[in-house]
């Protein structure tokens, strides 16, 4: 079902729903869940039901066309205040929190957010990558979170509760979204399309297959040299003994392509290091005799892999393991040469000492 446009979320509506018709809305919310799935759109519906004087808060249906509805759409709701990472740093700069060093607490969004509201009754405040709060941002945070003002919501948008710092995980109510059905994100790709170009239903439901029920994921896999690259890499990775040092130069070219700005590295680094784990979490599967995967080119690979590997799945469930430990160097904006040389490195050890090569 599908609550203003927003689909694959209905529980998370009916908690909402429910709280309201109790009179016990919390003043502090932290939405986690991965990107893409609708959190920051949640959010923005959210404040328009509660901001809407059309119909009343509990029912979560804004009518769409007041000035209230109107001017949170277009982000100049006097009463909603956003926060976000600006795109050229690492962290949310304290500044935004509570303004610059010349008028601390005089400006930025705890000052904003004590104010009495314009129009409505609420004062709304949406923080988007909250993921990036650093130590310092978090503690400026505390007393707006302890003491909320009258009338207050704040929401924080994260992708995970490991992500978050204490202080903010222990004076919010979490509020989970789970990854989209492939289902649900298929349709959503024909519908809004992918990368600003039109995609076709089996497209779109290889797209969602491999994209962990995130949109946004959905969305960077359209670019084809992605599955050209994954074409090279599961060709590499099934081999018996891998060749570490070509693969890593590879890797970090295909990297690099993706542009100077670190985000778009980032994100087609993601995608690589995923198409390796799904690899060898398929190859497990196959070595414990599981059903083949649904993918002509992954499971051609997976028989190339699983003849030569001579039923070691310890062995690929190792491989798997230290796949998913270079995500978290990604995630941890770790020296990219370095987390690709040992990733590779430790993945042609494994399989070399198990395998009976010399490391």
């Amino acid at each position: 079902m599908s609550w203003q446009g927003i689909q694959g979320h209905d529980d998370v509506v009916e908690r909402f729903r429910r709280g309201l018709e109790r009179g016990r809305l919390a003043t502090t919310f932290l939405f986690v869940g991965p990107p893409g799935v609708g959190k920051h759109a949640f959010a923005l519906k959210l404040a328009q039901s509660l901001l809407c004087p059309a119909a009343p808060p509990e029912r979560l249906e804004p009518c769409g066309h007041c000035p209230s509805c109107a001017q949170v759409a277009a982000a100049t709701h006097p009463d909603v205040l956003r926060v976000a990472k600006p795109a050229d740093k690492s962290e949310i700069p304290l500044a935004l929190l509570i303004g610059s060093k010349e008028h601390r607490m005089a400006e930025g969004l705890c000052h904003d957010i004590s104010l009495k509201p314009f129009m409505g009754g609420r004062r709304i405040a949406v923080i988007d990558d909250a993921d990036f709060l650093n130590e310092e941002g978090a503690n400026a945070l505390l007393k707006t979170l302890e003491e909320p003002p009258p009338r207050s919501v704040l929401i924080l948008i994260g992708t995970s509760i490991d992500r978050q710092l204490p202080t903010i995980r222990s004076r919010s109510q979490i509020v989970r979204f789970r990854p989209l059905d492939e289902e649900v994100l298929a349709a959503l790709l024909v519908a809004q399309g992918a990368r600003g170009e039109a995609v076709e239903p089996a497209e779109a439901r290889r797209l969602a297959r491999y994209s962990q029920g995130s949109l946004a994921r959905a969305g960077e896999l359209a670019d084809p040299a992605l599955w050209a690259f994954r074409r090279q890499l599961l060709e590499r990775l099934s081999q018996p003994r891998l060749e570490s040092v070509q693969l890593a130069r590879l890797t970090v070219a295909f990297i690099e392509e993706a542009g100077k700005e670190a985000p778009p590295r980032r994100a087609r680094a993601r995608q690589v290091v995923a198409f390796a784990a799904e690899f060898y979490r398929q190859v497990c599967r196959a070595l414990c005799g599981a059903a083949p995967a649904d993918d002509a080119e992954l499971a051609g690979q997976i028989e190339i892999a699983r003849a030569a590997w001579g039923g070691d799945a310890e062995t690929a469930a190792a491989c798997a393991d230290r796949t998913l430990e270079a995500l978290s160097h990604i995630d941890r904006n770790a020296n990219q040469g370095a987390w690709i040389d040992g990733w590779l490195d430790d993945l042609a050890q494994l399989t070399s000492r198990r395998l009976g090569f010399p490391a």
